[in-house]
């Protein structure tokens, strides 16, 4: 898991969050995002989903097992902005979905 350390660090950075402000958003110890950085420690399954899930990259990606895809740059945007976005797409992909069941 030598690719997670140095993905996760540049996505925490890159989205502005300080390890405490993303151990307080997954409801875990700053010191268990340090020991993640620094390669002392590998996140559980929940753990690594949660980390993909909070920054909008599969596990793979964090993995280093596939390259970064090409997304939305939420650089900038406050939580509470970022959230909704989230929101707007979660929304979208509910209504396509709903337009192209079995797809």
């Amino acid at each position: 898991m030598d690719g997670l350390k140095e993905r996760l660090r540049a996505l925490r950075e890159s989205r502005g969050y300080s390890q405490k402000g993303l151990a307080k958003r997954l409801g875990c110890s700053p010191s268990l995002i340090s020991s993640y950085e620094t390669g002392e420690r590998s996140p559980s399954l929940q753990n690594l989903g949660e980390l993909a899930d909070c920054f909008g990259v599969t596990a793979d990606y964090l993995l280093g097992r596939t390259p970064p895809e090409p997304g939305l740059d939420l650089t900038g945007l406050t939580e509470e902005q970022r959230a909704a976005v989230e929101v707007i797409v979660r929304g979208m992909r509910r209504q396509n979905d709903a337009d192209f069941p079995g797809k």
